[in-house]
């Protein structure tokens, strides 16, 4: 990669500068093994899987491959499945070869697919071979003891021995629409629960997700491009309709099926399961509307639940990673929001205070915990935008920081041995450390590309909220050099935080700011890592609560940096897409350009867990959906004749945000008389991995802004 070539095509190259870069790290209960994924190269897309060995005696270190997909499809390219592609969607994947891995707890054999095909790599050896079984293959995993490994096939669950014999099937579809061992589209879209069995600690039976879509409503997504094709179906759950109906079964190896009970009426959403040899399974059930939800104790003998603890938030409960879980003597592991904060809690005691806002839990050492934190109300002297790694155990002294250097942490932990993972504002490549025994055996190298520029984001907050925001100016601009036209680049909504303190993060915000812009990137209330109240104060109001935070961001943020207020253009996806789209719409006094990539316009074309926890059942809240969608009247209540050039970017295979939010946007607008621009992109899902169309976005989109801020062209 040379200095001339463009930063928007190796942005695009690169993936975001993922690719090279190792994750999904093991580490064996001995601490002598690593397991983790890494490409060749910082342009190579094909991860293979890698072992790192730790050997006790304090020898070096030694990384080798452990499983090459070039070697093991003999050359052959890559064929994915659609319940594949659809899963890497959902998982917002866009690179190839071995992508997800799963192992046995000594991290001795991993599984994984390649093409369909079922792979097992002996982690000891270094060797890996095919299990001949039928596919296409999704989703396998070893079970604990190394014995066999279990895998979904055409949505049936299926048991193989290690050894690539005794093939069968512990549970067989139904009839259409039926599948065993799955997460429900909206499982893996907004529950981050992306896997749908899980394995008996001894090995000798799993439980599993049977999924009935028949009652969700289809949607047809075309590809207008090729009307020789016909459309896909898509069983998409849209705020206000059914649910595909969850239950779940405990399997045993002779295929003994015994239903598990729990009031699914009350509680339809299977939201985690846990199945650990500290307790007996471990469910997480909620209410619809996502203001109740039980954590149940499953018998094995009966499939009958007792429940463990019962919370209630009159807002709504948000999920968490890791959690739930047990730790000894059966007490339950949690994150709650009580009191103004988000705390650990272990049976009845906090494990942590005010002082930190817990957003994960990583992993557990006996009844200590891995958890990553960023500063909570109670802290002393907060830094923006940090997030680190500490470990609880609820001593006297509280939970102990791990992560060391400002910036954006995280870590896996296993037999004494730490694998951090450690990203800054000063470099702008994310770091691996191996740490044990209070020393650094071995750091676990990243092979991603050096970008063509520096980001130099200035982290700040704004406004009487202290709202959190990065600004960053051209680079080589020195004051006294007059004000800058503005460019807002937020996503502002749930689950996206991206004022965080690290440079990767600003690379492509760093190349608008080099095409003339002050670029300000604000993360205002509903984006997570700042506190409970800050993340539901949108209840009922994206529309009011979200821009009016980036509104007043951008005003006192002019107060200190040059910000020219007479040019101000804001873009987004996504969410950002549909703040983008809000703000050129309803405060055109403000804002006066403004491009939306794959925006909701319409709440009511949006999923149902996400979209209800938010603003409620549209059937008994019209008026919010209504206020809070850009379709209706109340969405372009500002005068025409102050309308505001707008870009509409859609892809037309979008099976999240569908096109027909960008769509109906489009007519209203046509129909109320106010211009605008249409960018359909043929092909293209919510994520752009396609590396023209992703290069070609950033190019378009500042030529526009230009073009409508009266400025030059895009360098």
């Amino acid at each position: 990669m040379t200095q001339s070539l463009s930063f928007p095509r190796q942005y695009a190259r690169t993936q975001r500068f993922s690719l090279g870069a190792p994750r999904a790290f093991s580490v064996s209960p001995d601490g002598g093994r690593i397991a983790f994924l890494r490409s060749r190269s910082g342009t190579d897309r094909s991860h293979l899987l890698w072992v790192l060995d730790l050997p006790a005696g304090g020898g070096t270190a030694a990384e080798r491959v452990a499983a090459d997909p070039a070697a093991l499809l003999a050359g052959a390219d890559e064929e994915l499945s659609p319940q594949e592609r659809a899963r890497r969607e959902r998982s917002r994947e866009g690179s190839a070869g071995i992508v997800a891995y799963a192992t046995d707890d000594a991290v001795a054999l991993a599984a994984f697919a390649l093409s369909g095909r079922l792979f097992a790599a002996d982690l000891a050896a270094g060797t890996a071979r095919e299990l001949p079984v039928p596919g296409p293959v999704a989703d396998p995993r070893p079970s604990p003891d190394g014995r066999r490994v279990a895998y979904v096939a055409d949505g049936a669950l299926h048991v193989v021995d290690a050894d690539g014999g005794g093939d069968r099937a512990l549970a067989v579809p139904e009839g259409p629409g039926v599948t065993y061992g799955l997460a429900e589209f909206i499982a893996a879209e907004e529950m981050s629960r992306s896997r749908g069995f899980w394995w008996a600690p001894d090995g000798g039976a799993l439980l599993a997700a049977r999924v009935d879509d028949a009652p969700v409503r289809r949607w047809w997504i075309a590809d207008p491009a090729n009307p020789g094709q016909e459309p896909a179906e898509v069983a998409y759950p849209a705020a206000g309709t059914p649910n595909a109906q969850v239950t779940l079964v405990l399997l045993a190896l002779d295929g003994t099926a015994t239903p598990v009970e729990w009031d699914r009426e009350r509680y339809p959403y299977l939201a985690r399961v846990h199945w650990s040899a500290a307790g007996p399974p471990l469910l997480l059930v909620q209410a619809r509307d996502q203001r109740e939800q039980v954590y149940l104790a499953v018998d094995t003998a009966t499939g009958g639940t007792r429940e463990v603890h019962r919370e209630r938030d009159e807002i709504w409960l948000d999920l968490f990673a890791g959690v739930p879980a047990w730790a000894s003597g059966e007490r339950l592991v949690r994150i709650t929001d009580e009191s103004g904060a988000r705390s650990l809690m272990v049976g009845e005691r906090a494990f942590t205070g005010p002082e930190l806002h817990v957003r994960s839990v990583l992993g557990s050492d006996g009844d200590a915990f891995l958890l990553t934190a960023s500063a909570g109300a109670g802290a002393k002297d907060p830094e923006t935008g940090e997030i680190h790694v500490y470990r609880a155990d609820g001593g006297p002294g509280g939970p102990v920081r791990l992560s060391g250097t400002p910036g954006v942490h995280t870590a896996v932990r296993s037999g004494g041995v730490t694998v951090l993972t450690s990203a800054s504002l000063e470099e702008p490549a994310a770091t691996t450390r191996v740490l044990r025994d209070g020393a650094e055996p071995a750091a676990i190298a990243s092979y991603a590309e050096t970008p063509v520029l520096t980001a130099r984001p200035a982290l700040t907050t704004a406004g009487e909220r202290d709202i959190p925001a990065a600004v960053l100016l051209p680079t080589g601009y020195r004051d006294g050099d007059g004000p800058l036209p503005v460019l807002m680049d937020p996503y502002g909504g749930p689950h996206g935080q991206m004022v965080v303190r690290a440079q990767r993060a600003y690379l492509h915000a760093q190349w608008l700011a080099d095409q003339g812009f002050a670029v300000v990137v604000a993360d205002g209330r509903g984006t997570p890592g700042h506190s409970p109240a800050w993340e539901k104060a949108i209840a009922g109001d994206f529309a009011g609560v979200t821009l009016g935070d980036q509104v007043d961001a951008l005003h006192a943020l002019a107060a200190r940096y040059p910000l020219d207020l007479g040019r101000v253009a804001i873009r987004g996806w996504s969410y950002g897409g549909y703040l983008a789209a809000l703000a050129v719409l309803r405060r055109p006094d403000v804002f006066h350009a403004g491009v939306a990539g794959a925006p909701v316009t319409d709440w009511r074309l949006y999923d149902t867990h996400y979209t209800e926890r938010c603003l409620g059942d549209p059937g008994q809240q019209p008026a919010v959906y209504a206020a809070n969608s850009l379709v209706t009247d109340a969405g372009l209540s500002a005068p025409a004749e102050q309308a505001r050039p707008l870009m509409l970017v859609h892809g037309l295979a979008d099976d999240n945000v569908v096109a027909a939010h960008t769509l109906r946007l489009s007519s209203a607008l046509l129909a109320a008389g106010r211009p605008h621009e249409v960018l359909p992109l043929s092909g293209v899902t919510h994520m752009t991995p396609q590396e023209q169309v992703a290069e070609n976005l950033l190019l378009f989109q500042v030529a526009f802004l230009k073009r409508a801020l009266g400025l030059g062209t895009a360098s």
